[in-house]
């Protein structure tokens, strides 16, 4: 344990002579000394309870052991009843604070468990368990019970005593002071936490931020904005933002921003400007002034969001939510919404529609031979081809793996499905250039047609799944029609 995180220093007058009660008095400080750090510096309830239950059951020890050689020297004796009820008393007071945690986050009461803990468990020794060793310590020396205790009551009045009650009101103020300086400690470490989280936060946004001066003097900039300008930090601290962004801070528009952020504190809005290579660009600043005690504006901290990375942004969110990564076909999601369109266009102008579940026959064996790059081009080249054959309002999309579904919308007759299934398995079964080899595939496609399987979205894709085995079954590179 550091040393300046001890709130209980141990110190040779605690010595009782008696080497295993010296040597659980010593455990006993530390695991104080724990406590007392793990209460300063607000550790969780699960932390607590652990550290309570370890001094608790290390305090039950060791005063087992102590009444042990008490009752060894000193059976029936008032002193030694005495002693086990205080150890009785103390064990019930540390399992109350324990059972009471949720009290442990105010300063107050914390400060009133070290206090007691800490002066308990020092008066313990100083009073009580060396008066008794230097009574079993006269008993092994040949004394009489009364000789010795005769010779404690002695040792222990006196000079000892003053030192006792000396000893006693320094540790007191030792663990106050001590307990507030880590606390400080404590919170000064979480608000350097706070401030490297915030850094971080900043620092990886794609908003650009800048700081200033009261008169726009830079003080600091994040990456975005230092990749805006197309400048180092270190070259922007000290310009004028006026010269950084001079289409921004140079006309009678934004000299409005500044008085009106001067002003109330805080502007924001959308703003017309060039960006590094001169090219014209909408954006979104918003403008903050900071003030110090006395009300005077310090510095200013400007967010600008680029309107382009802002739809370019959402475009990728739209991407990611709605495209597979690996091919660029529509996704799961998407092809849901597609088909719940489908058939809400079906059901009103009376088409059929046919929904086609694809599994590619031998990818894995592609997977296995040439490795999952090359099974990854393979999968882009099926999608391309199977986006090359279809219609424009037709949909191709990838579920995952290796199994693509087809939507074919405006139908006018069951009959149109074969040939155009006939074209797709063609088309999948040419061969392949993957890593310069060429490899070849071929398809199990299982269809369902609408409304004649009259069913919803769901219940048709697993009617087209449960045609696409059916295919397999009867041999693979071929399709099959959902029959009811």
């Amino acid at each position: 344990m550091k040393e300046l995180s001890v709130i209980f220093p141990w110190n040779p007058n605690f010595e009782t002579g008696v080497a295993i009660i010296d040597e659980q008095h010593k455990k006993l400080v530390d695991l104080l000394n724990a406590l007392a750090e793990h209460l300063a510096y607000g550790s969780d309830a699960p932390t607590l309870e652990r550290v309570f239950d370890e001094l608790t059951d290390y305090t039950v020890y060791h005063f087992q052991t102590e009444e042990k050689l008490w009752h060894q020297y000193l059976p029936q004796d008032e002193m030694t009843l005495a002693h086990e009820r205080t150890h009785l008393s103390f064990v019930n007071d540390v399992m109350r604070f324990r059972q009471d945690i949720d009290r442990l986050t105010s300063d107050q009461v914390v400060e009133e468990v070290v206090s007691f803990l800490t002066h308990w468990l020092a008066f313990h020794i100083l009073e009580t368990d060396k008066h008794m060793s230097k009574i079993l310590l006269a008993l092994q020396q040949g004394q009489t019970l009364e000789q010795a205790k005769a010779f404690a009551s002695v040792e222990m009045s006196g000079a000892m005593r003053v030192l006792i009650e000396t000893i006693l009101k320094m540790y007191d103020n030792l663990s106050t002071r001590t307990l507030q300086l880590m606390r400080e400690i404590a919170e000064r470490q979480r608000a350097e936490a706070r401030l490297r989280l915030s850094k971080d936060v900043i620092d990886s946004t794609l908003e650009a931020i800048f700081v200033t001066t009261a008169t726009g003097e830079i003080i600091d900039t994040n990456p975005a904005f230092s990749s805006d300008v197309d400048a180092t930090h270190e070259a922007l601290l000290g310009r004028n933002i006026r010269a950084i962004k001079p289409t921004l801070f140079t006309n009678e528009k934004t000299d409005e921003i500044w008085e009106i952020a001067a002003a109330s504190g805080h502007w924001a809005g959308e703003i017309i400007g060039r960006d590094a290579h001169g090219a014209m660009e909408s954006g979104w600043l918003s403008l903050s002034a900071i003030r110090d005690k006395e009300g005077e504006i310090t510095h200013y901290v400007g967010v600008l969001s680029s309107i382009r990375q802002l739809i370019a942004r959402q475009q990728s969110l739209e991407q990611a939510a709605n495209f597979d990564m690996l091919t660029g076909l529509p996704n799961r999601r998407l092809l849901k919404d597609r088909l719940d369109h489908a058939l809400r266009r079906s059901q009103r102008s009376g088409e059929m529609l046919a929904i086609c579940f694809l599994d590619l026959d031998g990818f894995k064996q592609v997977n296995d031979q040439y490795g999952h790059d090359a099974g990854d081009e393979l999968l882009r080249v099926v999608g391309a081809r199977l986006g090359h054959l279809l219609r424009g309002e037709d949909t191709v999309a990838r579920l995952g793996g290796d199994e693509f579904v087809l939507l074919f919308e405006s139908l006018h007759q069951t009959e149109d499905l074969p040939p155009v299934l006939e074209r797709v398995l063609a088309e999948v079964a040419l061969p392949i250039i993957c890593d310069g080899r060429a490899v070849q595939v071929t398809a199990s496609i299982g269809a369902t047609v609408h409304p004649r399987d009259n069913s919803e979205a769901e219940q048709l894709l697993a009617h087209a799944d449960q045609a696409m085995y059916e295919a397999k079954r009867l041999g693979k590179s071929r399709y099959s029609l959902f029959v009811s």
